[in-house]
Order: structure tokens, then sequence, then C-alpha cells
């Protein structure tokens, strides 16, 4: 099979060795539909200004950047009139909506349903805590952008976890209601929960706020990877869920390989392998990994 059929099936056959690339791997329906509607205004737009970086890859950023479209931070804002301004899947806190709503500018909302869903149910949590001097914490990444927008739900006031060991930030005399940042691993998760309810001497709610699209991922990365002789991820350095899904593949697959780009493959880790996986984040494009599959047959070839 030539890479022509690489779209439709996502194999590439040849006698001496054969391409898959992972079907459950790229964008989730999130990213999937902020760069939809990208790509829309971008049609009718020449400039398109984008909250933070749109998604967590570098080589997606780029192809979007050469459209028009502009990253920026939220102050900049106040400089800007009669502009579209995009708030990315990750979602934002109250107070980008409050700096939006004071300028003259349009806002195109591509918060993730999931995310924005948590964003209310940590709001409402949070004004319920105060009625009974209550804690809420997440777990979650600091200075993630999806992590500042569920804890500005908070007033900022949310309790941050991203080890073990920041829960001695909470005070266990105290109700605690337990939220998470979406891309964090299951494990994780019922690890930090196991750890509050241990110590916790008041009342202690856990709500597992994980996207399930991501979650599954794990599990499923890696039984594929355990099917090559060699696996390709694909990912960015930023990107959180990169790093966790890869992970997965080195763990089943210790031939598992993180690269940014076709340009990072290394020919002599190909050298022996027959079997070739290749799959990615929730942030990796399908065109990237389509790219690495062409770069790796090419390799396999000369």
């Amino acid at each position: 099979m030539s890479t022509q059929n690489l779209n439709s099936r996502n194999l590439i056959h040849h006698p001496e060795f054969s391409i898959e690339i992972n079907n459950q791997s790229g964008f989730c329906f999130g990213v999937v539909n902020a760069i939809k509607k990208a790509e829309e205004n971008l049609s009718t737009d020449e400039k398109l200004y984008c909250i933070g970086s749109i998604v967590h890859n570098s080589q997606e950023v780029s192809r979007l950047s050469e459209k028009g479209l502009e990253i920026i931070n939220i102050a900049q804002v106040k400089n800007l009139a009669n502009k579209n301004i995009l708030f990315r899947a990750h979602g934002e806190p109250p107070e980008s909506y409050d700096i939006l709503k004071q300028s003259d500018n349009k806002l195109i909302d591509a918060t993730c349903p999931v995310v924005l869903k948590i964003q209310q149910r940590i709001k409402a949590a949070y004004i319920n805590s105060k009625k009974n001097d209550g804690q809420i914490a997440l777990l979650g990444k600091k200075n993630h952008a999806e992590v500042i927008g569920l804890i500005g739900q908070t007033d900022n006031n949310a309790i941050l976890i991203e080890t073990e060991n920041d829960l001695k930030k909470l005070d266990f005399s105290k109700p605690i209601e337990l939220f998470s940042q979406t891309t964090k691993s299951l494990a994780e998760f019922q690890n930090i929960k196991k750890r509050i309810e241990i110590q916790a001497k008041n009342s202690f709610k856990a709500n597992d706020t994980i996207c399930r699209q991501v979650s599954n991922r794990q599990t499923h990365l890696k039984e594929f990877s355990k099917k090559f002789d060699a696996v390709f991820f694909v990912g960015d350095l930023k990107s959180s869920n990169s790093k966790v899904l890869y992970q997965e593949c080195k763990r089943a697959n210790e031939n598992s390989f993180f690269i940014v780009s076709p340009s990072d493959i290394n020919a002599a880790t190909l050298k022996n392998a027959t079997s070739i996986g290749i799959c990615g984040a929730t942030s990796t494009p399908q065109w990237l990994m389509e790219d690495v599959a062409k770069a790796i047959e090419q390799l396999k070839l000369s």
C-alpha cells in the first residue's frame, strides 16, 4: 500500500515493514471545535486574535499563524478595537470575560463544553463552601490554562494540588471538595482522593472531572504500543497530555520515542523495526502524524 492510502486506513504496508497510525490519537473534541472556529473565522477575516496558544502543539500553531492567527494575552485586548477574539478550548477565568466586555471587540468562545461544565460545578461548589467554611481543592498543574480558568471560578481561592506534598495546604478539620483538571491521569486522581479520605476529619466529596475521551486513551495506547517493534509518540514538550500519554507508551514498550516533528526521527531506531506504530496526544494534529509516517517510510526505503 502506498502513502496515498494513508488517510483512509492509517496504514502503510510494504513487503519488509508496516507503519500504523493509531486511530484514537489526535485532537480531542474540544480542540477540534476550537480550530474549526478559528479556521472558519480566518476564511473571512485576515486576522484572528487568540488568548494564549490555541493548542499545545507548536507545529499546529505555526500552521494557523500563517493563516492569520495571532496569539496574545488577555491584557492586550484593551489595546484592540473591533477585532475578533478567540477563547480557546482550555477556558478562561471570569475576569477575562469582564475585560472583553469592557472592550469594543467580539468574542468567539471555543471553551470546551466539558471544561465549561466543570467551571460551573466548581463555581457552585465554591459558593456553597462559603456557608460552612469549606475548601475547594483542585488537582492540576500550576499555571496550566485550564487550571487558571477553573481556579478563577473560586475567586482564586481554590487550593491547587500538584503532588501529595501539596496536601499539607489543606485544613483537614474543615470540609473539603476535590475536583481535577480534565487531562490528569485517573490513577493520580484516585491516589489524591485516597490520601485525603485517610486524613479528613470532616466531610469530604471527590468529583471525578477527568475527561474520559482523554483518560481512556491511556489504556488504549498501552495496548497499541505493545504491538510494534518501535513506537513514535508525536507530541509537544509544552503539552501535559503529551507527557502523560507518552509515559504509558514507554511503560508498555521500551522502544517508544517522543518526537516533535519528522526531523526528530533517529534512523538508527528503525534499523531492526519491521512494525512501527505512530500515536500522539489530544493536541497532536492528524496531518503531523501522517507526515511522520511518510518520513519513516522514506527512511526505511533509503
